[in-house]
């Protein structure tokens, strides 16, 4: 009997559920699909079209509807950019539909931001970055900055400078995040050679924190100098020349004689800092028992001599670099740009040298070049898109009339006086960027701060320039870039470092940048002359 009950499903059990076992999980999978639609990420995606949506029905403008709509569509992109509700290089493709569709601009228009010059430079020298990384050039290159400056008797202090200035000078010429990536497993690879563990002395593990901290940093401050450092310089450069076709645009020469000197500045802050909280006196004879020249040396003669791929790389990143600080030199002295009557930008040089690396052979396989297109998988399209994006903003709002309302909303900043307001967007931008992405954060800030310098009646670089500066300044959480992210990930820092480090070397960058941009700023940027 038993058996006959059990194969109708029946059971004499009296404590058996009366429903049928399926029903139950049928419910239950029910309401956990449900509950799967209903998070908050959900809703931060509708988020965005909410907020769209109710700008169009009760917003009034003064200006044209289009005005309205490029409202509407900012506060649709900047929830979704700042909730990352839909992936950010997802949201940075959003004005290819969304512009046609609000009347804004036409498909064509808005595609054309996505490629131009500034954009085929940030192609280039990723290419060429992935060169360098794919041949282990960083790493030969930090090994030997590394025995210079290792000292004898051990110079803890010395050896922390050779470090940063390593891996901000690889910064100077590619992405930061990708600088620090690169340099972090050789910093960690130093510290490999100290002891680990609670037995391990407070100067070894200071010295540990100090040397994380130097990376990250200096990875950031490197990439201030240059336009290719960061994707911040970039979406400046981009956003002045969208704004102002009119006006000269900034070269890559231009920025580096201003960036340079900013970021030196910075650099010796941040040494000093890291000097004052984590090199103590008693450090060199704790570390000396670990760290000795006979090591690196040993690391470099794994390596070998260099290869003649690893010699063409460095030509062809050499040349580049020429190239870029020649092409306009001065007024007097135009550069090999002028032979092209202006028709060449930072973008031609770029992308001719990457190409080479295709010509090139390395010598290794028979008819196997420099790179292949399998090597390049790993470009960082999301930068692009995101630069593209903001580009198609900066033009969408000066083509729907929304920059001309923001003019006059900020109409009470006219009489403010700019050597306090300078640090205060600095101040502002260097807060609003340790929550969202650098890039998001200039992208959100320039087109405001380009409405407020024309509202002062200043040059707008007076304003955009401490603001995309201040955007990089992210020195107080892990999450403010991903740089940050690789150093906290080794487990030799912690948050309190970072804040302990972060605080006054944010202080210090901005005090740098409120001196140097209405000195250097207005000789290099041509600040005092009439727009």
């Amino acid at each position: 009997m038993n058996g006959e009950h059990n194969t109708h499903g029946v059971s004499d059990d009296p404590k058996a559920p009366l429903l049928p076992v399926q029903a139950t999980t049928r419910e239950t999978s029910n309401g956990a699909s449900l509950m799967s639609i209903f998070t908050p990420k959900s809703f931060f995606i509708l988020l965005g079209p909410l907020l769209c949506t109710l700008i169009c029905l009760f917003v009034k403008l003064d200006g044209p509807v289009t005005s309205r709509n490029m409202l509407a569509v900012l506060a649709w992109m900047f929830a979704w950019w700042i909730t990352e509700a839909v992936p950010m290089p997802i949201t940075s493709m959003s004005p290819l539909f969304l512009f046609p569709l609000f009347g804004i601009s036409s498909a064509d228009d808005v595609a054309h931001s996505y490629m131009d010059d500034v954009i085929s430079l940030v192609l280039g020298s990723f290419i060429l970055a992935l060169a360098v990384e794919h041949y282990n050039i960083h790493r030969r290159l930090a090994l030997n900055i590394t025995l210079v400056f290792c000292g004898d008797p051990l110079n803890p202090p010395l050896l922390l400078l050779g470090i940063c200035a390593t891996t901000a000078f690889v910064s100077m010429w590619m992405h930061n995040v990708a600088a620090a990536l690169m340099m972090m497993p050789v910093a960690t690879g130093i510290l490999q050679r100290l002891p680990s563990g609670p037995t391990r002395s407070p100067h070894v593990d200071k010295f540990c924190r100090a040397v994380v901290l130097g990376v990250i940093y200096s990875a950031a401050v490197g990439g201030m100098s240059t336009l290719t450092g960061t994707g911040v310089n970039l979406i400046l450069v981009g956003m002045w020349k969208s704004y102002f076709p009119e006006a000269d645009p900034i070269s890559f020469n231009t920025w580096f004689f201003f960036g340079f000197p900013l970021a030196l500045l910075v650099f010796f802050a941040l040494w000093a800092i890291l000097c004052c909280l984590y090199c103590s006196r008693g450090a060199g004879p704790a570390l000396s028992a670990y760290l000795d020249k006979s090591n690196i040396r040993r690391e470099l003669e794994m390596l070998g001599p260099m290869a003649f791929a690893e010699k063409m790389v460095l030509a062809v990143f050499s040349m580049l670099i020429v190239l870029w600080m020649t092409r306009s030199i001065t007024d007097d002295v135009p550069g090999w740009g002028a032979l092209f009557n202006g028709r060449v930008g930072d973008g031609t040089a770029s992308v001719m040298m990457a190409t080479l690396l295709f010509i090139i052979p390395n010598k290794k396989q028979k008819g196997e070049k420099l790179m292949d297109w399998n090597k390049c998988k790993k470009l960082p399209w999301n930068i692009v898109l995101l630069l593209g994006a903001g580009f198609a903003i900066a033009a969408g709002v000066r083509s729907s009339g929304l920059a001309d309302e923001l003019s006059k909303a900020l109409a009470f900043l006219e009489h403010a006086p700019y050597l306090a307001i300078a640090p205060a967007v600095c101040l502002i931008s260097s807060m609003v960027t340790e929550f969202t992405s650098n890039n998001s954060t200039t992208t959100l800030l320039v087109p405001l701060l380009i409405q407020v310098a024309q509202t002062m009646h200043v040059h707008p670089l007076l304003l955009m320039v401490p603001g995309a500066i201040g955007a990089q300044f992210s020195y107080l959480l892990p999450t403010g870039t991903p740089s940050n992210v690789v150093g906290f990930t080794t487990g030799h820092i912690e948050i309190k470092d970072m804040i302990k480090t972060g605080v006054p070397l944010k202080i210090a960058g901005i005090a740098a940048l409120s001196l140097l941009m209405p000195s250097l700023g207005a000789y290099v940027f041509g600040t005092n002359e009439e727009m």
